[in-house]
């Protein structure tokens, strides 16, 4: 397995009432809503893969649990901007499906089904406290940051948690968050559903 290496942006709506319990519960609650929608975007602004440039290719995993995540049977579909190569796109579908190591790879034992690959066109847009992200037709979804009243300010965040884009997140709430892909569906708008957002950086 040859080395490779990405790194940039990240964001998420899930269906779960903010704040998700997944997240602090090791991924043992039962989620809000009974099972688990998530939809993880991720805008790549460096890295190679096989020599195989991925700077500037956006991507996003798309998650279902029936239950609690830690108990596995999770369905996942991925969606790749369609503007990448056939090489980007091969390399993406290695990387997110955790063939090629790294973060992903410890998700496999809880996959259940890989429900398969489409391409669409997908905008990754961040202005201030907001970010929002949008797949075609298949996904529509935007979180605002959830700030700290500390002189400060900035986004709270939740640190040394088990996810697997990063350990750090900071929160937010999702204005909206419109799955229709893979035969998961979500369409929420009322500001009450859970976000997160940050950096990342994967290597293996």
């Amino acid at each position: 397995m040859t080395g490779w290496r990405i790194e940039g942006e990240y964001m998420e709506t899930c269906n779960c009432d903010f704040l998700c319990p997944c997240i602090t519960s090791n991924l043992t609650a039962t989620p809000t809503e009974g099972d688990c929608k998530a939809a993880i975007a991720m805008k790549i602004t460096s890295g190679e893969k096989d020599g195989v440039s991925l700077e500037g290719v956006s991507f996003i995993v798309l998650l279902h649990a029936p239950s609690a995540m830690a108990d596995g049977d999770i369905k996942v579909g991925l969606i790749v901007d369609e503007s990448a190569t056939d090489q980007q796109t091969a390399a993406i579908v290695d990387i997110a499906t955790g063939a090629a190591g790294g973060p992903m790879e410890a998700l496999g034992p809880l996959v259940g089904e890989v429900a398969g690959v489409e391409k669409r066109p997908i905008t990754f847009v961040s202005e201030g406290d907001t970010i929002a992200v949008t797949a075609g037709e298949l996904i529509d979804q935007e979180v605002e940051a959830v700030n700290s009243a500390l002189p400060n300010g900035g986004p709270i965040k939740i640190t040394n948690v088990p996810h697997p884009v990063t350990s750090t997140l900071a929160l937010a709430r999702a204005k909206k968050s419109r799955f229709n892909a893979f035969g998961v569906e979500w369409d929420d708008a009322t500001g009450s559903r859970n976000g997160h957002f940050a950096p990342f950086a994967w290597s293996a």
